[in-house]
Parts: structure tokens; C-alpha cells; sequence
């Protein structure tokens, strides 16, 4: 519950008018919540205040209406052109004076954009059509195709593929890859779909032979006397748009023509890609293409988004033509991206088609990322539901698949998709989400390789993500991001293309709304989720603001700016295809598509795409995704007591508010608008819509303040604890022959404290002193921000001058749990690598293509593909386990010879004692330095489960080496005679075998400062004993260090062994958690 009423003076009091408050929120945010309890429902509603039958049915036919008034305009004022211009009743076309214009040119093609956009909305409400003429979108369907058929062919080589205005899509337009892929390409595949009966129709079943003449790709192959499926206009339908979407992929292709496997951002729909020389395939024999004459200039940077969003699209047209191609080329182009990520699991908005190289360091979710991550996993759920089956087509050197050996069989698997979205979305929870701590939780923009934050506005595009959330199972941070796009709309009456989250305002002056169905489409994926009625009157919001501020004569237009609600004067293709498509079936909970139990998708353009199960597919084929998909969404929760809406009760509700600002706007009144005229004879118009309310009445802190005590508090707003540390600049305090900051792996190298201002955040979980609390975490040094992985290394040098153990603000404390295991191998560098790390194991092994008779374009080609293996190879070793990591300390240039550093824990329970304060070794190690490992002698005991220590070994060895497993540690150590600590001997190191997979499998061992996450800390259940029984007095100190065999014989054959402490600093008693000692 939203408020939380504090009133000493009467407990009963408090308890009347918090169930009066539970009423009063319902009824501020449904406005039928009461009424049915009185029995006075209206027929609106069910009596329980959440959305009756009646009360959708009006919301569906309001929708249907805002469809038809823009679609019928378009068709009346624009149509053949792509879009309408609503303002002055014109058609939008491409800007042929000026190419540059990409806002206007990359998206129409000159193809009648918005009618192939509008299809699949026509097939949509053809299931539920709430008119009179409830025909009315089946045959507008049907006539949009018979329209497009007249105007662009059959899509075959006769005279029936000659259209009015084309031979299907042969048009000198420059267009972009993506934007057609997902419009045009995905527009007439989900019309096919929708035609055939394999995406369904309510009451639409046409005969079965007639559906599988239509359906045949091989028109040749056809029996019978049926061709095709005959509709009432007299069209005979026999696969036309399918044909038609086979000619506009193959159109797209040569965009594939890059050394990298990314497409170019745009292509000519007739000439290919004639502007970029440095292409593969613009290479031919005669020189056409000379690069030293001829030095293209056309922008080769594409987005994430867009490279790698359209293996939805054509994969469905390969397994619909039997054409391998076009699924094989947007597979790869999907994993030339992802294989591409930093280290941290990020990919970036930009990228070079020719190079493959970030062309940005900043990244989110939104712009230039967004259907990336929707497609990782909407790729998974549609290739689920039909197995990928080799092809056994040829390929040509026309083909741009001939520049690269096959995909493997892992790459076509659905679940390798499944896994890049869960490795995606864990970064993005880790690096871009910001929690509770922050108001509330939200997305910002961040360092590509490192995390760190470097903006803090979110777009209205990264408003799909809470749908992609609920998609994916993650329902609770779905719920919670959604809401402040809604407190954004709520404030706005639409959704700003760039809102700041910290300075509170529209940033850059990004204040425009041009019809953007990804909010809606979320509140649509959210419903159909939880079923929760905060989401269906969210769309009535929507619905009346779009009514009552987009509104024209001719169609429905953007917002320029939606502070003053200036107009644009253009009707984008989506606003058709998307934006009313998902209010609609938000409305409709009886759609079938809402019930449809098969693998299918709406692509990013809203436009539901499947892979038809075929007659010979298997049974075990057809259960491919029921077998795969073993995940399921939350069980839906019953709404609190005396509410209807679990979402409307959620305690952080005013949080979300709070972070758009809505409690500080004015209070609004009656909403006036010019359309009240047009409200009582037209029919995309209604008087609730011009004379609604307030939006902010969906917030229950609306409340009178006379029902509110005096001592009542909203929901406590969580926020962590920040601290903030200045240094004076002072001699002394480090190596001031050094820059102050220095880049390292991992982090930031601190030479010296002089002038540095740490800023730190109390949000690390960690066990401090046998209990939970929260560690501090450096983030940012200077005003310079940090990454949440990102770490400081304060130099050991440094930290000794400058940390005082009695200054409560910054002292150092020793790790009593971790530490490392010096080894010294008495090996160079170059022995030590092929001695030790032999778990690399593999050779680079780099492709060289013959160069011969190639021109310098060619071999400027051919390089980048080796230097595209390399990168990757280089990637792949990045990523290897090495169980012996180097000796680095990062406040060193130069590695030490022949030493490795190896983690190890300490143990725990009533058996375990501390360690001595022995002498410390370096971690490098130069020829000039005294040697400081000095544990020369060490004794290999093996599991020491049976077998006992003879009192000799420990006057001879130092170190005793044993291997885990077979007996308990407290067994192993009674097995060791009585020790006196001024003997020779010093320390039992277990080597641990049984986590060797586990560590491997996490790259826990390079330089270790993370292992402790990942190695088991032994437990000393028993007291320490001799072999005899009797109680020890001085106990035998042991740490145990994880690697298996491979570090069990490294350190058996150590030339010397030391240790070296860890350290860790402190401020007010509380661990920074991010901030090390080397």
C-alpha cells in the first residue's frame, strides 16, 4: 500500500482510514473500482472495478476507429506513396533534392510503405472487428493486397510481374537494410502469413486445398485443379506477397557484401552497392571498382539494432522459399555483433560494416541497441519451433556467403540465442540498471568496456524493454521500469524522445513524440502477464491523449514538442502498424492471437512472424519448443485486499513519480481542445476524450489533504549511504614521479593520494564480522565515474605511507581469509609459459586467402579478414581459463621473471588458527633483488589420509603439499606430528581438485582477486589434534589454493614458495570493497 499511516493517538483511527484509502486509491486509479460495490456498475465494468467486457468492447471499437481514420486518409490523400502528411492532406514521398535527408529517405522506398505496414494491423482487427460491417478489415485486407499485386506484380518473371509502377520492388531508392527489413520485408511475410492461415483469422478458413496451392513456393510442383486460395474481390491469392518478399530480400543481399559479415547500412533497391568501393563485391576482374581512382565516401557505420535485428525477418523467408541465404547471412551478421562485446557482456550503438569496430564508447538499451537484445531472444522463441536443417544449396561467388565457412551447428541453435540474451540482460542489470537507490529503478547510458555512467537520460525507444522483460520471465524489474515510462506519459501526455532522470527535464531538446508504439507495446506484454487492470487503463490513457492531441482531419499526426504540443506534419507507417495494433490487442484479451500456444513473434515493427510447421516434419520436430522452452513466467497474484490492482498498491509507486517529477506539476483542470467541435459527429473523436480529467488522477497521492493526518508518511524512498574522502596534497604519499591516475586492467592505478577525492556509495552486500551489511564501493575518483566491476589498486608503497591504522576515515586492515601463494619457477618468461600454461592448448590458426591476381582493393579486403580472425582468435584467448596466472602487479610495468602469484583461503571452523606474521614476498621479481621466497623445501604427502608425517620431514621441509579428497582436513592435519613453531617447518598448502571444472568454468584464476568467490573455504570442524589424539598447543597453520593437478605439480616443483597478504581498506569501520593493495 502506497501510504503508511503513523498516528500514535488511535490505532483504530489509523485502520479505518487506511481501508477508506485502500477504496480511494482503487477509485483514483480506476474510476468504476467502487462503484459495482454498490451494486451500480453501469455495465461498464464486472462490479469489481476491473474492466468489464462492455467497458473493452468501447475502448477496441475507439481503437479500431483510430485506426481507419488514418488508414482511409492515407489511402484517400497518400496512397500509392509511402506516407501520409496529415496537416495538409498530402503524400509523403523521398526527398530526391537532397539524399541526405536520411530521416525521410531511409525509410521510403517508394513501395507504398504504409499500406505493407498496415496489413498485418487489417488481419489484427479482421479477428474482432467491432463495426457494423464486421467484414470491413477482412475485405480491406484482401484489397490492400489486390492493391499492392496491381502495383508492383506477382513477384514473378512473366508479364503478370510487371505491376503499374514496378516489376515488384526494381526501384532507384536508396534505402535503409533495417528499416526495410523490418517494414517492408516483415510487413508482406506476416500479410502472407495471416493469408495462408498459418497466423490465424477468427471465422476466416479457407479450403484446404486451395490454402496448400497458395502456400507451394514451387509453382511447378502444384496438382489439382486449385492455384490458389479466391477471394471476394476476385483475387485469386497464390503466394503474391511471398514472391514479392523473396525479390525485396534478394534486393537487400548485397548489403552483406563486408569482410566482417555486417551488412552496410543502406543499399539501392535496384543498383546494390555500388557506392562502396572497399566492398568485396564491387571487385571484379577489369578493375571497375579502383580504389586509388575512386575513394568512396558513403558512411560505412551501422548500429547494433540494425546489423543485428534481422534474423527474424529472413529467417522466415528462407524456410518459406527453401532460399538458405538470407537466415545464414542475418545469423551471421547477429554474431559479428555479439562476438564483438567488451569484456563486461556490452555491445555498443555503433559500429564499422568494414572494419567491425565500436565506433562509440557509450551504450544503454535504447537508440541503436534496443532490438538487439529483443531479437536475441524472440530468435530463440521462433527458432524453437522448427529445427534448422542444413542446406544443400551451391554457393556461388555472387553469393556473399562465400567469404566465410559455414555458421556452426551451435550458431543456428535457438539456444545460443537464449544464452546471448541472458549473458546480455546479466550486464545490463549489472552495468546500465540503476536500482532502488537511485528513486527508483531506471536505465542510464554507460562506458562500453567499463560500465562506468556517463549520461543519465533514457529515449522513449527504451521503453520496449520492460515488454522484452516480461517476455523473458523477468516480470518483477519489468513491473518496476515500466512505471516510470508511465509517470514520463503522465507528465507529458506522451512520452519525450529523451528524458533527463537527473536534471528532470527533456534532454537536448529531444522533446518530440512521433507515434512511438514501445510503451504501449510493454503495457501490452505486461497485461498479458499479470492480467492486471492498471495496465488497461493505462491504455485508455494512452488512447485519449493520442485522440486528443494528434488529431487532424486527415489522419493522426507526431508531436513536435510535447511541452507545447506543436505538430508534426507526418503519419510515421508504424503508427498504423504498431502503435494501434497493440492497443488493440490490449483491449482484445480474447484475441486469438493473445491465445495462440505456438512459438511465434512480433517482430520489432509489431508485425507476428512463424515458422509454419511443414506436413513432413516429425513429431519430435514439432515438440522441439516445448522441449527447449522449460522456462516459465510467474504465477499471476491475486490483487491485496480490498484493491483490484497489485500494480496501483506497489509501495514504490510514488518513487517512479517522483523521478519523472509528477508531484511537482501544477494542478491542471478541464482539459480544452479545439476538437470538441468534431466530438459529436465524428467518429475518431469523443467528448471523453477532449474533456478527461487530469492524468495524474491514476496516483493515489492526489488525496485531499483533509484526509490525510498530519503525521502520515508516503512509502520510505531508499538511498544509499554516500561518503565522500579528500586528500590535502602533501608530500610523501606516493611516487610523485609517476601520474597520479593510471589505467590498468581492470581498473585504476592510484600512485599517489596527494589532491584525490574519492566519492563512495555504501551498496556492495558483503559479511563483515559474521554479518550481512553493505560495503562501500569507489565511484568515481575526481568526478571521474567508475564502473561497478572496476576496481583501485593503491600501490603497497603508497598505502603505507599514507594510511594511518588509528584514522578511522582510511586505514588499512589485513584479509584474514584470502592471500597469495608466491611461486618462484626459476624460469624466463618464455620457458614458464610452455612449463605451465599449457591449458591454453590450441594454435591461432589464421585463414591467409591466396592473393594472387588480386588488385590492392581486394588485398585491402583480404586483410581485413585476417585481422577479423585475429581480433576474434585473440577474443577466444582472452577468454581461456588460465589455472596459473602470471605474477602483475599493476603498480609494475614490467612482469616478474619466472613467478606466478596463486590465491588461496584460509579455513574457518574450531580447528582453524591464524597465520604468522611471516615475512612477505614481491610479486615480481628482478635479477637484481634479493630472493624472497625463500621456502626451498617442499614435501609432496599426497592425500595424507592413511599414511603419517614422520617427525624428520618437518625438521627438512618447509611446506607441505597435500591433495584433497578421501578424508576430512582435520584428519589430514592429525596425520602430522607435533609442530613447534621455532622448527623449520611452516605451512600445509591442500590443493583443492574437486572445483577444478567450476573454477574453470568461471576464469577465476589469472590474477585472483576475485577467487574467493569461487574457491571453497575449508572447514576445520574438529580441534586440531596430534596423531596420538592429544590437543595441539601449537597449531599447524594451512590455506588451501584450487587448479587441480596442474598447480599441485607447479608448486611441487616451486624452486621457492612465499606469501603475499592482501590487504583491504576501511572507512568508518566498513570495508571498500573495490579499493586494493598491491
Amino acid at each position: 500500500m502506497l501510504m503508511t499511516l503513523h498516528d500514535a493517538s488511535s490505532h483504530r483511527t489509523a485502520l479505518s482510514l487506511s481501508l477508506f484509502l485502500f477504496c480511494f486509491i482503487s477509485f483514483c486509479c480506476f474510476p468504476r473500482a467502487c462503484a459495482g460495490r454498490n451494486g451500480n456498475d453501469n455495465g461498464n465494468g464486472d462490479g469489481d472495478g476491473v474492466p468489464g467486457a462492455p467497458h473493452l468492447a468501447e475502448l477496441r471499437a475507439e481503437t479500431e476507429k483510430l485506426f481507419y481514420h488514418g488508414f482511409e486518409n492515407y489511402m484517400k490523400h497518400a496512397f500509392p506513396e509511402d506516407e501520409l502528411r496529415p496537416l495538409t492532406c498530402s503524400p509523403l514521398t523521398r526527398d530526391r533534392e537532397n539524399p541526405a535527408h536520411i530521416e525521410v529517405n531511409d525509410v521510403l522506398g517508394n513501395y507504398s510503405l504504409t499500406l505493407i505496414d498496415s496489413l498485418s494491423t487489417l488481419a489484427v482487427l479482421a479477428s474482432s472487428s467491432s463495426t457494423t460491417q464486421r467484414l470491413k478489415p477482412l475485405l480491406q485486407f484482401q484489397n490492400g493486397i489486390k492493391d499492392l499485386v496491381d502495383l508492383y506484380g506477382d513477384g514473378t518473371q512473366g508479364p503478370r510481374g510487371q505491376g503499374k509502377r514496378a516489376r515488384g520492388f526494381d526501384l532507384d531508392s536508396k534505402v535503409q537494410v533495417f528499416e526495410t527489413a523490418i517494414r517492408g520485408l516483415g510487413g508482406l511475410l506476416s500479410a502472407h502469413l495471416f493469408a495462408v492461415g498459418d497466423l490465424p483469422i477468427a471465422g476466416y478458413t479457407p479450403p484446404q486445398e486451395q490454402v496448400a496451392a497458395a502456400k507451394e513456393w514451387n509453382r511447378s510442383a502444384i496438382t489439382g485443379r486449385s492455384t490458389g486460395i479466391k477471394w471476394p474481390n476476385g483475387m485469386l491469392y497464390d503466394g503474391q506477397l511471398l514472391r514479392l518478399a523473396h525479390d525485396l530480400g534478394n534486393r537487400l543481399v548485397p548489403a552483406f557484401w563486408t569482410s566482417t559479415g555486417l551488412p552496410y547500412p543502406r543499399v539501392n533497391l535496384r543498383h546494390g552497392i555500388p557506392f562502396h568501393a572497399r566492398s568485396p563485391g564491387n571487385f571484379a576482374p577489369e578493375g571497375q571498382c579502383d580504389t586509388k581512382k575512386r575513394e568512396s565516401t558513403e558512411v560505412t557505420e551501422t548500429c547494433s539494432a540494425g546489423a543485428g535485428s534481422l534474423v527474424l525477418e529472413f529467417t522466415v523467408l528462407s524456410r518459406l522459399t527453401a532460399d538458405a541465404k538470407f537466415e545464414e547471412l542475418a545469423k551471421r551478421a547477429f554474431w559479428a555483433i555479439w562476438n564483438r562485446r567488451s569484456q563486461i557482456d556490452l555491445i555498443g550503438s555503433g559500429i564499422d560494416a568494414e572494419t567491425g569496430i565500436w565506433q562509440h564508447s557509450w551504450t544503454g538499451i535504447g537508440a541503436g541497441v534496443d532490438s538487439f537484445f529483443e531479437y536475441a531472444f524472440k530468435s530463440y522463441v521462433l527458432l524453437s519451433g522448427q529445427p534448422y536443417l542444413p542446406s544443400n544449396q551451391t554457393i556461388d561467388i555472387l553469393d556473399p556467403r562465400s567469404l566465410f565457412p559455414p555458421l556452426s551447428e551451435l550458431e543456428h541453435l535457438p539456444g545460443a540465442f537464449l544464452q546471448a540474451w541472458e549473458t546480455a540482460h546479466s550486464a545490463i542489470k549489472r552495468h546500465i540498471y540503476r536500482d532502488t537507490n537511485f528513486q527508483h529503478p531506471h536505465y542510464i547510458q554507460v562506458d562500453l568496456n567499463t560500465g562506468a555512467p556517463r549520461a543519465f537520460w533514457v529515449d522513449a525507444l527504451s521503453a520496449y524493454y520492460p515488454g522484452l522483460l516480461a517476455m523473458s520471465g523477468h516480470v518483477e524489474e519489468a513491473i518496476e521500469t515500466h512505471l516510470v515510462s508511465i509517470a514520463l506519459w503522465q507528465r507529458f501526455s506522451a512520452l519525450p524522445e529523451r528524458y533527463n532522470m537527473a536534471s528532470g527535464g527533456i534532454e537536448g531538446g529531444l522533446g518530440w513524440w512521433v507515434g512511438r508504439p514501445e510503451l504501449i507495446e510493454s503495457t501490452w506484454y505486461l497485461y498479458r502477464a499479470t492480467e492486471d487492470p492498471f495496465y488497461i487503463y493505462a491504455g485508455e490513457m494512452f488512447l485519449r491523449d493520442i485522440k486528443r492531441r494528434c488529431w487532424t482531419r486527415c489522419g493522426w499526426t507526431g508531436i513536435q514538442n510535447v511541452v507545447t504540443g506543436e505538430k508534426i506534419n507526418r503519419m510515421e507507417s508504424f503508427f498504423l502498424g504498431e502503435t494501434a495494433k497493440y492497443l488493440f490487442l490490449l483491449f482484445d484479451p480474447d484475441h486469438p492471437l493473445n491465445k495462440l500456444d505456438a512459438p511465434f513473434v512480433f517482430t520489432t515493427e509489431g508485425h507476428p512472424l512463424i515458422i509454419p510447421t511443414g506436413e513432413g516434419t516429425t513429431a519430435i520436430e514439432k515438440n522441439t519448443f516445448r522441449e527447449v522452452n522449460d522456462r516459465t513466467c510467474p504465477a499471476m497474484e491475486p490483487p491485496m485486499p480490498l484493491t483490484i490492482s497489485n500494480v496501483a498498491a506497489r509501495g514504490d509507486m510514488f518513487h517512479a513519480a517522483s523521478l519523472a517529477r509528477l508531484h511537482l506539476m501544477p494542478k491542471r483542470g478541464q482539459v480544452e481542445s479545439v476538437l470538441t467541435d468534431y466530438a459529436f459527429d465524428h467518429p475518431s473523436i469523443t467528448l471523453a476524450d477532449v474533456q478527461s480529467p487530469s492524468n495524474w488522477t491514476h496516483y493515489p497521492w492526489t488525496l485531499p489533504l483533509g484526509l490525510v493526518p498530519h503525521d502520515a508518511v508516503s512509502s520510505i524512498m531508499p538511498s544509499a549511504s554516500t561518503f565522500e574522502l579528500s586528500f590535502p596534497t602533501l608530500q610523501n604519499q606516493g611516487n610523485m614521479n609517476s601520474a597520479p591516475l593510471q589505467r590498468v586492467k581492470d581498473g585504476i592505478l592510484v600512485n599517489f593520494l596527494g589532491g584525490l577525492r574519492l566519492s563512495m556509495v555504501q551498496d556492495v552486500p558483503m559479511m563483515v564480522n559474521d554479518d550481512f551489511t553493505n560495503g562501500y564501493r569507489i565511484h568515481a575518483i575526481n568526478n571521474v565515474a567508475l564502473g561497478k566491476d572496476e576496481k583501485v589498486f593503491l600501490a603497497h608503497s603508497t598505502s603505507a605511507k599514507a594510511l594511518n591504522p588509528q584514522d578511522p576515515l582510511f586505514s588499512r586492515a589485513r584479509d584474514t581469509t584470502m592471500l597469495d601463494i608466491v611461486v618462484d619457477l626459476g624460469q624466463s618468461p618464455g620457458q614458464e609459459a610452455n612449463a605451465v600454461n599449457v591449458s591454453i592448448g590450441r594454435e591461432l590458426e589464421i585463414e591467409i586467402p591466396d592473393l594472387d591476381s588480386l588488385n590492392d582493393g581486394a588485398v585491402r579486403a583480404a586483410w581485413n579478414s585476417i585481422l577479423t580472425q585475429i581480433s576474434e582468435l585473440v577474443r577466444d584467448a582472452q577468454g581461456l581459463v588460465l589455472p596459473l596466472g602470471q605474477g602483475h602487479d599493476p603498480a609494475s610495468s614490467e612482469a616478474g621473471t619466472g613467478r606466478l602469484w596463486i590465491p588461496a583461503i584460509t579455513p574457518t571452523g574450531v580447528g582453524a588458527g591464524s597465520l604468522p606474521d611471516w615475512p612477505e614476498a614481491s610479486a615480481t621479481k628482478t635479477d637484481d633483488q634479493k630472493d624472497d621466497t625463500t621456502w626451498t623445501r617442499i614435501f609432496d604427502a599426497g592425500e595424507l589420509c592413511d599414511e603419517k608425517v614422520s617427525a624428520s620431514i618437518l625438521k627438512s621441509h618447509q611446506v607441505i603439499l597435500i591433495k584433497r579428497g578421501n578424508c576430512s582436513f582435520s584428519k589430514k592435519l592429525s596425520n602430522i606430528p607435533t609442530v613447534h613453531p621455532k622448527k623449520f617447518f611452516q605451512l600445509v598448502i591442500v590443493v583443492d581438485y574437486e572445483s577444478v571444472e567450476q573454477q574453470a568454468a568461471n576464469n577465476v584464476f589469472s590474477i585472483g582477486r576475485n577467487a574467493a568467490d569461487f574457491l571453497t573455504r575449508p572447514l576445520l570442524d574438529e580441534p586440531q589434534t596430534t596423531s596420538s589424539g592429544l590437543p595441539r598447543q601449537n597449531l599447524v597453520p594451512m590455506v588451501m589454493v584450487g587448479g587441480g593437478e596442474q598447480v599441485y605439480q607447479a608448486l611441487k616443483n616451486a624452486k621457492g614458495i612465499g606469501i603475499k597478504r592482501r590487504y583491504s581498506v576501511t572507512t568508518q569501520g566498513i570495508p571498500i570493497a573495490n579499493l586494493m593493495i598491491v
